[in-house]
C-alpha cells in the first residue's frame, strides 16, 4: 500500500451543513463523503424550535444519539404509538428498522450528537410519508 492510499486520521470542522431528506439541516462530520469512513457516520443536528421532521426509519443501520442541549420530542414504533423526551446529557439508541420522528416542541434550539452504523450521510434513509401526519405539533 503507498503511502496516499493509506488510512489516516483527519479532523473536521463542522462548519458546512446538508440538507437531509428528513427534512433537517445537518452539520457535516465524519462520513464517507467527507474522510472517506468505511462503517460509521457521525454529525451534529440543532432543530429550531417548533420544528419536526419527516417520519423515517434507517434501513440496516443503528443510530446513537446524545443530546448535547435543550431537549426532543421522538415518536418510534410501526406507528409512531411510543413517545420520548430526550434531554441535554441523556443518550438515545434507535434500532435499525425502527420508524421515528423527531421533534423540537420547546422555545430554544436543542442540539444532538447523532452517529450510524451507516457511513454515508443519507444512504439508509427510509422516508415514511403514511406517518407523517400521525404526530401532530401544536402551533
Amino acid at each position: 500500500m503507498d503511502r496516499a492510499s493509506k488510512p489516516t486520521c483527519r479532523v473536521v470542522k463542522p462548519d458546512a451543513t446538508y440538507d437531509g431528506k428528513q427534512g433537517l439541516s445537518y452539520f457535516q462530520g465524519i462520513a464517507t463523503e467527507t474522510v472517506g469512513s468505511k462503517g460509521i457516520c457521525m454529525h451534529l443536528l440543532t432543530i429550531p424550535p417548533g420544528v419536526k421532521a419527516k417520519a423515517h426509519l434507517h434501513e440496516s443501520h443503528e443510530t446513537a444519539i446524545y443530546m448535547l442541549s435543550g431537549s426532543a420530542h421522538t415518536w418510534y414504533g410501526d406507528r409512531l404509538e411510543n413517545h420520548v423526551v430526550l434531554h441535554a446529557g441523556e443518550l438515545m439508541y434507535i434500532p435499525a428498522g425502527v420508524p421515528h420522528l423527531p421533534a423540537n416542541l420547546s422555545s430554544t434550539p436543542c442540539t444532538a450528537v447523532i452517529a450510524r452504523t451507516d457511513p454515508n450521510e443519507q444512504e439508509s434513509v427510509v422516508l415514511l410519508p403514511e406517518l407523517d401526519g400521525v404526530v401532530e405539533i401544536p402551533a
